[in-house]
């Protein structure tokens, strides 16, 4: 099995449940990822005092990779905290998780934290003050980390700093990493859509997206996008919800349908199909079973409130990536 390492920013989530007339008081867009100052992060909260909150380690490639671990894949994460209580949480959470933790400590930055906002239809808003995770620079990323991997993951997010980002693909590259680059978030496509053009045809193999961000990139509807995306990297995926995904390969195109769920939050649902997608892909799946076993870790996800699943759920997703292990090599099926 293939060693996957992630990059991204190390933030623990702050889950608020809250109403649409809520949301719009505070001016921010549906769905959107929105980065805030600390003072704002606070004034979030204490906006929502009486709400029940939650606290767990996150960030989307944090999430990605965590869900690749507790599928049983060796893995490990590149980010930067905070030498205060956040981080110690967010290190150790890691470790529980089986990811090994590579993290940096700022010394002038706290811990960064994600406020995310969900309305009663499961849509999640983000507010998020990166903190020390935007302290993480090109300065800090060395080619030794990524020796002894296999696949790179890395979110989007991190185009807002186009020196770290396009260093961290080039080293990837250099090690012999293939390269997995989910897009994160349509307003982040839609501010840095040249940049991202030219990281995606020089060093990206695999795109994830979803509708809104495949159409902030290419302007055309999910089954022509994926088909575009595909032209530009190896492997391209695009998300449409309830209405599943497509994934294509060269000319090879699947529509894999959504499993029936209950939507309480969707959270974290791209992220545990990209992590579901990537774990199969490094045991060998080819793409129509990679985007099974993603569909199936997202539409568990959003199940429940917040980016964890509880340990018979795991073991579920386990038994049916083994079910799928053991038909292909009974028929002697490749990939």
């Amino acid at each position: 099995m293939k060693k996957v390492l992630g990059l991204g920013n190390a933030l623990t989530d702050v889950l608020l449940q809250v109403s649409e007339d809520s949301l719009r008081e505070l001016g921010l867009p549906k769905g959107s990822m929105n980065l805030i100052t600390m003072e704002q992060a606070e004034q979030i909260q204490m906006r929502f005092a009486s709400v029940r909150k939650r606290m767990v380690a996150g960030g989307s490639a944090s999430n990605t990779i965590t869900t690749i671990s507790q599928l049983g894949g060796k893995t490990a994460f590149i980010g930067k905290i905070g030498n205060d209580e956040v981080g110690n949480f967010y290190r150790e959470d890691m470790i529980k998780n089986g990811v090994k933790p590579i993290l940096l400590t700022s010394s002038t930055q706290m811990s960064g934290c994600s406020v995310v906002l969900i309305t009663p239809d499961g849509e999640r808003t983000f507010a998020t003050y990166l903190g020390a995770a935007a302290d993480m620079h090109a300065d800090d990323i060395r080619k030794e980390a990524f020796l002894g991997y296999d696949i790179f993951h890395i979110e989007g997010y991190l185009v807002q700093d186009n020196e770290l980002i396009e260093k961290a693909m080039r080293l990837a590259k250099e090690a012999g990493c293939m390269v997995s680059l989910d897009l994160a978030s349509y307003n982040v496509v839609n501010e840095n859509q040249r940049f991202l053009k030219d990281l995606i045809n020089k060093y990206v193999d695999i795109v994830f997206a979803n509708e809104d961000e495949s159409f902030a990139y290419t302007h055309l509807n999910p089954e022509e996008s994926v088909a575009k995306i595909a032209q530009q990297c190896d492997i391209a995926v695009v998300k449409v919800g309830k209405r599943g995904s497509y994934v294509q390969q060269s000319n090879e195109r699947y529509h894999i349908g959504a499993i029936t769920t209950s939507c309480t939050d969707s959270t974290g649902a791209g992220d545990l199909y990209a992590g579901g997608f990537l774990h199969a892909l490094s045991d060998g799946f080819d793409i129509r079973r990679c985007g099974e076993i993603g569909t199936i870790a997202a539409g568990r996800i959003v199940e429940v409130v917040g980016t964890k699943l509880s340990e018979d759920t795991w073991d579920e997703i386990r038994r049916i990536c083994a079910m799928y292990r053991g038909f292909m090599l009974k028929y002697n099926i490749p990939g």
